[in-house]
């Protein structure tokens, strides 16, 4: 379900995702549904903290921070909710090994400005929506009804970050120095994942 952002925003020409994510990966995330679980709370803790991150770094950039804030919050609520259902079914919140993937994007965010604030933008959009299509395809394919319903509800508002980050940059930058950047990052995105890492996680 690779999606491009004119399925999703109506911006053509760009394409967000590459690749597509495998049967393999859904085989995986489907035998070990608390792992995927547990490495989602995870997820949704790092988004706020990068949402928070970019306020903080960019402290005086106008309007910046009147959106991020309730990314962050609203991040943060999807944070508790996956832990609810940890909770109820028996689990705390414990570290996991990390997979390769966001690190992999971190290191090739540029060290200058102005291009690592638009790098920092479209590595976060890129990582949203591989969040959105893998949501999707629990949505449609885990065996947990109450974790099908789970990323069901949660895919608009993944949608929507993911569009955030989208018009950050488009606010700020060119818009063809956006696109040839992005290509060059989805590249990056779409090797993360080639090599399949094989822990369940949500960017394995």
């Amino acid at each position: 379900m690779g999606h491009s952002n004119s399925q999703i925003f109506g911006q053509p020409k760009i394409r967000w995702l590459i690749n597509k994510t495998t049967e393999d990966w859904i085989n995986l995330a489907n035998a070990n549904p608390m792992e995927i679980l547990l490495d989602h709370a995870h997820c949704e803790r790092k988004a706020a903290g990068v949402a928070l991150q970019l306020m903080f770094r960019y402290v005086g950039e106008p309007g910046l921070s009147e959106v991020l804030s309730p990314l962050a919050r609203e991040e943060l609520e999807h944070f508790e909710r996956v832990l609810s259902i940890l909770h109820a079914r028996g689990k705390k919140l414990k570290k996991l090994a990390s997979p390769p993937y966001g690190a992999i994007l971190a290191k090739n965010i540029s060290k200058d400005e102005p291009r690592r604030m638009l790098d920092s933008f479209l590595v976060a959009g890129l990582i949203e929506a591989r969040s959105h299509e893998r949501m999707a395809l629990l949505s449609i394919h885990s065996p947990d009804i109450e974790l099908r319903n789970l990323y069901a509800d949660l895919l608009k508002s993944e949608a929507r970050h993911f569009g955030v980050y989208w018009k950050l940059a488009n606010e700020r930058f060119d818009q063809n120095i956006i696109t040839s950047r992005l290509k060059e990052l989805a590249k990056v995105e779409s090797n993360a994942l080639v090599e399949m890492h094989h822990e369940p996680r949500m960017h394995s």
